[in-house]
């Protein structure tokens, strides 16, 4: 993705539930994946300077939907993926939010640059998330690990949490981050963003 180093832009373009022709106007895309209440609404926000583009959802599991952000004039889509794994969502719905994500993530032929799956650093990585992680790899998609949330933890048991994740990821690459203190922000950015 040649010339993107930074974000001057954000605008919320459409959520799907299926196929749908943005996904074949060659815009290359960056997916976001994880939980339900990891923060992936915050983080994003805090990637692109907005307090509210991704709405924060009061409860977890209310996206429903595949949203897409067009970053820098549709130099680039941020694709938010509805929260996974929430324990309070009725079965169906859950079932069915699984599935829609494994159809992006599987068949929908979408020009996928990368995904970056966030995970809650206190939680560390859950049996979901090794499943997300088992299907990124076998699908080929490069990916990153973001450990969201460390200001919640002290410098002792950060330190503690990210070895584990660490150990659990193998080969991903993982950022500690904080939507709130934002301090690894451009490394993080530059990594989401850097030339595949």
């Amino acid at each position: 993705m040649p010339g993107i180093v930074k974000i001057d832009s954000a605008t919320f373009i459409k959520g799907i539930v299926g196929t749908n022709n943005i996904l074949t106007d060659k815009v290359p895309e960056i997916a976001f994946v994880g939980r339900s209440n990891v923060g992936k609404s915050s983080l994003i926000n805090s990637l692109v300077n907005r307090k509210s583009l991704v709405k924060v959802g009061k409860k977890p599991g209310k996206t429903t939907e595949i949203n897409f952000f067009s970053i820098n004039n549709k130099k680039l889509y941020f694709v938010d993926l509805p929260g996974y794994g929430y324990a309070k969502t009725p079965p169906k719905q859950k079932k069915k939010i699984e599935k829609l994500i494994l159809w992006y993530l599987m068949y929908a032929n979408a020009p996928l640059q990368k995904v970056v799956l966030i995970l809650d650093v206190k939680a560390g990585l859950t049996d979901f998330d090794k499943e997300m992680m088992h299907v990124l790899r076998e699908q080929g998609h490069p990916y990153l690990l973001v450990a969201n949330k460390v200001d919640k933890l002290n410098q002792k048991e950060l330190l503690m949490r990210l070895r584990s994740i660490k150990k659990d990821a193998r080969e991903a690459v993982v950022f500690p981050y904080s939507s709130l203190t934002r301090k690894e922000k451009p490394s993080l950015l530059q990594e989401i963003l850097k030339i595949i």
